[in-house]
């Protein structure tokens, strides 16, 4: 397994590769083929779903830096690191189905992420700097322990599917209501004692 990995990351830097897909791979660590001289300076979309990862290389934006999809829905990943927030053309990212407990506040610095999916973890907040993204359409933070949503996720003007599912929520925060883009605000199976007029 390990021959066949190292080949199919030698082939995708040879031939400068857009997509490499790493999925269903049985994965414990990051392979460091992908991190080794100048990375994969190509690559545009990496899968790496239903692997056993639990953490990601803070050099990640260093070898990987036209990244704009990024894939690890299925692992076993606790943190998102502060290297996250380097990945400056990342559009999607998708957490789902991890541990995840913390999502760093770097994750505030990707400006141009479109698509956010982080559900199915243990996450008891998110940080505030989610706010700061400008450009995000979606955002899926469905089945977690959240009992609150970040007071600034209002200044997300292009937010359009906010989907809350599952969690601890008590109430909805009175500015989501004027989100301009909003089309769908889903939140199913919480605690809610009341709606904002």
């Amino acid at each position: 397994m390990a021959s066949e990995l190292c080949k199919t990351i030698s082939e995708a830097k040879l031939e400068r590769h857009k997509n490499l897909f790493l999925n269903y791979r049985n994965l414990h660590h990051f392979p460091l083929e992908l991190l080794k001289d100048e990375g994969l300076q190509y690559l545009e979309r990496l899968y790496m779903k239903r692997n056993s990862l639990t953490t990601l290389p803070e050099n990640l934006a260093q070898k990987l830096p036209n990244l704009v999809e990024l894939y690890l829905h299925s692992n076993n990943i606790v943190v998102v690191p502060e290297a996250i927030g380097s990945l400056v053309k990342l559009q999607f990212l998708d957490l789902s189905d991890n541990a995840l407990e913390i999502v760093c506040p770097e994750i505030g610095r990707l400006r141009s992420l479109r698509h956010l999916r982080l559900a199915n973890n243990q996450l008891k907040y998110l940080p505030a700097e989610v706010g700061d993204l400008r450009e995000l359409q979606t955002l899926d933070i469905s089945t977690n322990r959240l009992m609150t949503l970040p007071e600034r996720l209002h200044m997300c003007l292009s937010l359009q599917y906010l989907t809350a599912d599952r969690n601890h929520l008590w109430s909805v925060p009175r500015h989501l209501c004027q989100l301009p883009s909003l089309n769908e605000l889903s939140m199913a199976g919480n605690r809610l004692a009341f709606l904002p007029l």
